[in-house]
C-alpha cells in the first residue's frame, strides 16, 4: 500500500490507501514534533499503529525543507527504499506550471492542482486553508497558472492576539452561521471579524479571479481543501466543492504517474 505525506507548516498529513487510489484511513501529526528520522518513525508507529506495516511504497510533498529529510529518512527505514518526493529532479507531475519561476511553487499547491485535474471539472480555483490561505487557478488544461496567498485564520487570531494587549484568547471553533456581524462584546466582535472578515476576504478574491480569468457566462467552481474548509464553504458564493483529501489525492495520482 502506498503512504502519502503532506508536510505542512502546522501538520503531517497521512494518508494510506491502494496504489490505486482508494484511500484507506487519513492520520495528522504536528510537525514541530519531528526533530530527526527516529522521533518521525516513533510518531508514525504511536499514530498509525499496525496499520503503518502495510506501507509498501512512500510519497512525499513538503513545504518544510527542514522536516523533508526526517521523514524520508523515516520512510527508507520503514519500507526498504526511498519515497518520492515532489519537486526532486525527474518527478513527473504531469502538468505544465505557468509562472515566473516555476521552482518556486509550493509543493503541496502543485499537488493540489494534479488532484483537481484529475477529479474535478477545469478550470477551477483551488482554495486550501491551513497556516496560510492559498488561491490558486487551474485552467482547463490542467496547467497550474499562479494563485494568492493570505494568511491562514489561526495565524491571524495569533497575530491579533500578540498585537493587542487587551484582547483575550480568541477559540477557533466552528461558528453559528446566524453569527452577528456586529459584536456585543470583545469577543463577539472578534468572532464577526474573524468569521465574516474571512469570508468577505475569499468571496472577493473569488470574484476577481472568476471575473478575470473565466470565460464568458463561465463560473468557476472553487475546490475547497484544507482543515478549516467546512467552515466557510456555505458561506462563499459561486459554484464550491468540499474535497479534505484533494492534496492526498494528487500524491496517489503523482506516484502512478512515476512508480
Amino acid at each position: 500500500m502506498l503512504l502519502a505525506i503532506d508536510v505542512g507548516n502546522t501538520n503531517l498529513v497521512l494518508a494510506l490507501g491502494e496504489l490505486d487510489g482508494d484511500i484507506r484511513d487519513v492520520w495528522r501529526i504536528c510537525t514541530d514534533a519531528i526533530s530527526d528520522a527516529a522521533t518521525c518513525t516513533d510518531l508514525l508507529r504511536a499514530t498509525m499503529g499496525a496499520a503503518l506495516d502495510d506501507a509498501t511504497d512512500a510519497i512525499i510533498a513538503s513545504v518544510v525543507p527542514d522536516v523533508t529529510p526526517h521523514v524520508a529518512g523515516s520512510l527508507t527505514a520503514l519500507t526498504g527504499q526511498p519515497p518520492l518526493v515532489v519537486g526532486s529532479p525527474g518527478v513527473d507531475l504531469g502538468i505544465d506550471v505557468n509562472i515566473d519561476r516555476p521552482e518556486q511553487a509550493g509543493a503541496d499547491r502543485l499537488v493540489n492542482a494534479v488532484g483537481a485535474r484529475a477529479h474535478h471539472t477545469l478550470p477551477a480555483i483551488v482554495l486550501d486553508f491551513g497556516t496560510a490561505t492559498t488561491l490558486d487557478l487551474v485552467a482547463a488544461d490542467g496547467t497550474y497558472e499562479g494563485g494568492v496567498i493570505a494568511p491562514g485564520v489561526a495565524l491571524s487570531i495569533e497575530s491579533l492576539e500578540r498585537a493587542a494587549a487587551q484582547l483575550p484568547r480568541l477559540e477557533l471553533r466552528r461558528f453559528e452561521d446566524d453569527l452577528p456581524i456586529l459584536g456585543k462584546n470583545t469577543v463577539a466582535a472578534m468572532e464577526s471579524g474573524v468569521f465574516w472578515g474571512y469570508v468577505s476576504m475569499i468571496d472577493g478574491l473569488l470574484a476577481r479571479l472568476r471575473g478575470a480569468y473565466a470565460g464568458p457566462g463561465d463560473d468557476m467552481q472553487a475546490i475547497m481543501t484544507g482543515g478549516l474548509a467546512s467552515l466557510f464553504a456555505d458561506h462563499l458564493a459561486g459554484p464550491v466543492t468540499v474535497d479534505a483529501d484533494l492534496t492526498v489525492k494528487g500524491l496517489f495520482e503523482i506516484f502512478a504517474r512515476n512508480r
